[in-house]
This record gives C-alpha cells, structure tokens and sequence, in this order.
C-alpha cells in the first residue's frame, strides 16, 4: 500500500521523505481545500527530497468549487507546464461541470497540456469526484481519459464513512486505475481500507503550530481565528502511519 501525504512546504516535503512516504502531493493553503503551489515551493521541495519520492502538485488555481471558466482552464494548464517541466512526477487536477459530471473539455485541455509536457507524467484526478453526481460514472470516464489514479473519500465527508463505496470503486476499477483513499482519513482507518483492497492511502498529516502573545493583530483572520497560527507537516503521524502500512503488509498472506 502507497502513503502520499499531502505538504504545503518543502520541509514537509523532505519530512515525508524521511518517514517513508512514497508520494506528496504539493500545495498551499490546506485550510482552504489546497491550491496550486508556486515555482519556487516546487523547486526548493525538489531540492528537500533529493529524489527520495515522488512529487505531484495539485493544479486548483483558486478555492471554492471545481467549475472553472475558459480563463482559469489557461491558467491551469500554464501552471502544469510550468511545474511539469521543473521534474513534478504528475499533476493532480480536477473540473465538474454545473450538473455534477466531469467536465470533459476542461479535463481534456489539462491531460493534453499534462502530456505534451511529459508523456509519462501521471494524472490523478483530485476529490471533485466526491462532489460529482454519479462517482462511478466518473470513475468510468477517468479510465477512458488515462488517469494513473482518484484521491477519494468514498462520496462521502470522509474515507472512513465512505469505506464501502471505496470498496465498490477498487472492484469497478479492476486494477485499470489506483483508488487512494483520502479525506478525513486517520491512522485509525488505514487497516480496514487495507482489508477493503485499497493500494494507497492519502493523509494531510498535519499539526497546528502557534505563536501567540497577548496584543497579536489580526491581520484578516476570521472567527476570532489564532492569527499567527499555520500547519506543518507532523513527523511523527507520517512515522506512524509508514510503520501501520508495513505492519499490515507484512502480517498479509502471501499472494
């Protein structure tokens, strides 16, 4: 089973790296669902790995839904060049349409900018497929397109209430696309979503760090919200999580 944690710095990068994982997905802004990272996050988190695993940046040039116009599409298809092109692995990208279906010429244009870039990138469709109509439907559209693999939680908030439904999805997909679950997913889950069949599992990984001093300004936080609070990437959760995986695999039957 695949662990890929999903970083917002190049020191959660090499953190993952140091603990096992085989995969991250780069991004910023976690608390708002994550967004493309720039060329410089990409760059500095290449030299953090040092190849150690492989680097796939979520292509999402803006919070909110997954219904993009024309200009956001070119936007997006700069970016996979761009991030593609300083040695990302694969890209991870997603658009619905108003209905809830995949919108296939937005998707069409990324995997064709994704592939002009590099023919051997992979493509991992992200959790718009939770908010799609019909996820098998997508699921059976995302093999026709070519994608290496789904981040999903199942349709459901999260990976642990949607464990059936992934079950469903790693039978529909027979092997032609990886399912990784992910969304709300704790170390807890990873056991039973290995008994489901599930090949990869995908976790934020991530811990609150905080600076606080009586008289702090806000500087546009909301709610009242810490406004010197950011998250990193927890050592030791992306520790534990490598060492459940291997434990699990090592106490499985031989094939």
């Amino acid at each position: 089973m695949k662990l890929e944690i999903a970083v917002v710095s190049a020191a959660g990068a090499g953190t993952s790296a140091s603990e096992g994982a085989d995969r991250v997905e780069l991004c910023t802004s976690l608390e708002l669902g994550g967004i493309t990272p720039s060329q410089g996050l990409m760059e500095a988190s290449m030299e953090h790995v040092d190849g150690r695993l492989e680097i796939h940046p979520l292509i999402r040039c803006r919070p909110g839904d997954f219904r993009y116009s024309a200009s956001e599409v070119d936007t997006m298809v700069h970016e996979i060049r761009h991030l593609l092109a300083q040695g990302a692995h694969g890209v991870v990208i997603g658009a619905l349409t108003a209905e809830g279906d995949v919108d296939v010429h937005a998707i069409q244009r990324l995997v064709d900018a994704t592939r002009a870039a590099n023919p051997a990138a992979q493509l991992t469709f992200h959790r718009a497929i939770d908010q799609s109509r019909d996820p098998f439907a997508v699921l059976d559209q995302l093999v026709d397109l070519g994608f290496t693999r789904v981040l999903t939680s199942g349709h459901e908030a999260t990976a642990g209430a949607g464990l059936q439904t992934l079950s469903e999805m790693v039978d529909r997909a027979a092997g032609a696309l990886e399912i990784m679950a992910g969304g709300g997913l704790a170390l807890a889950d990873i056991p039973a979503m290995h008994a489901a069949g599930l090949s990869a599992v995908h976790l934020s990984a991530k811990k609150t760090v905080s600076t606080l001093r009586e008289g702090a300004i806000s500087l546009g936080a909301q709610d009242g919200a810490d406004p010197t609070a950011y998250t990193v990437t927890d050592r030791e959760m992306v520790r534990a999580a490598r060492a459940e995986i291997n434990a699990l695999e090592l106490d499985a039957p031989p094939a």
